[in-house]
């Protein structure tokens, strides 16, 4: 009875320690059947924020955290490095190949894989190691630093931002902030100087202006009401005009039509003036002689006006025969 007993509790606890193996192994992160990979990533900068236990994340997703951080002193180069150890979880599909096969992580780092350090808060100040493809980024390994395949690093956005930032002339660029706000304040106090007089001239030069434009104003609808009584005036001469020639239209046709009959008749006369001076016609040896009769006529009395001027009493006594 006792031998049975003891069998059942044996079973009992033999039973018990199988489950609980099970579930160590099932649930816990042993990765008995499936091994972590791990991996170092060498830095030569500060790495201030990072520490084990770290996240190790690929374009934001965690698939693995920081193992160890050593550091390691090179005395041919005189350069120190610091390596660190990163555990990297198989079973995020990221990283693997189809069909679940052990990440191939030569051939990963062949085609680009990357590793930089981010800030993972800028509260706390925690940093984490992000890898992501990058095949621009030349692959710097050092072998004689670590044993582990290497993945190697390229610098962050972050760190590019510090860096240019560390070139930047902050010296100089401080001198010159400096020396433009002593000019702006030069500029201030004179314009406090000038501005007041300034502002004065524009209140007097506007309210010269207000009274300017006033008077044209009232200019304007003084020469407008003129305008419009020149313009009643041109308008009633306009009509008068209108009138008068409406009533002079038929006197001025009798005109015309009387100044045609008299241009009528001068042109007969002057066909009878030029009938009666042609070289052939008979009144013209008529007005020929009447004409030379005229010349005689005329040396007759210059002869006798010259006689008398010589001898005055001529007029009384007469000529002698």
């Amino acid at each position: 009875m006792n031998a049975n007993r003891q069998t059942a509790v044996g079973a009992f606890v033999l039973g018990g320690l199988v489950l609980g193996l099970a579930a160590i192994v099932m649930f816990g992160k042993f990765n008995l059947f499936n091994p972590s990979i791990r991996a170092a990533v060498i830095f030569q900068n500060s790495i201030a924020g990072l520490s084990v236990g770290a996240p190790v994340t690929f374009r934001g997703v965690r698939v693995g955290a920081v193992d160890g951080i050593g550091i390691q002193y090179d005395t041919k180069t005189r350069i120190a490095y610091i390596p660190v150890t990163v555990t990297i979880d198989p079973g995020h599909a990221i990283l693997g190949k189809r069909g679940g096969d052990t990440i191939d992580l030569p051939d990963l780092v062949a085609h680009g894989l990357r590793a930089e350090l981010n800030v993972q808060s800028f509260v706390t100040g925690q940093s984490e190691i992000d890898l992501d493809f990058d095949p621009t980024s030349p692959p710097i390994l050092h072998e004689d630093v670590t044993k582990l395949p290497e993945i190697p690093t390229r610098q962050s956005t972050f760190q590019r931002a510090t860096e240019q930032l560390s070139q930047l002339p902050l010296r100089q660029l401080a001198d010159d902030t400096t020396a433009t706000l002593r000019s702006l304040r030069g500029v201030t106090e004179k314009l406090n100087t000038n501005l007041p007089p300034v502002i004065d001239s524009l209140k007097t030069t506007l309210d010269k202006s207000g009274q300017t434009v006033d008077t044209v104003n009232q200019a304007i609808k003084t020469l407008q009401s003129r305008l419009d009584t020149t313009l009643a005036a041109i308008t009633q001469v306009a009509d008068t005009g209108s009138q008068q020639l409406t009533q002079r239209g038929a006197e001025l046709h009798t005109l015309l039509m009387t100044t045609n009959q008299s241009i009528t008749q001068m042109h007969g006369l002057l066909g009878d003036l030029k009938s009666i001076t042609s070289d052939r016609a008979a009144d013209r040896a008529n007005v020929d002689a009447t004409l030379r009769d005229l010349a005689a006529a005329a040396a007759s009395l210059r002869g006798f006006a010259n006689d008398v001027e010589h001898n005055p009493q001529l007029l009384l006594t007469g000529r002698k025969p």
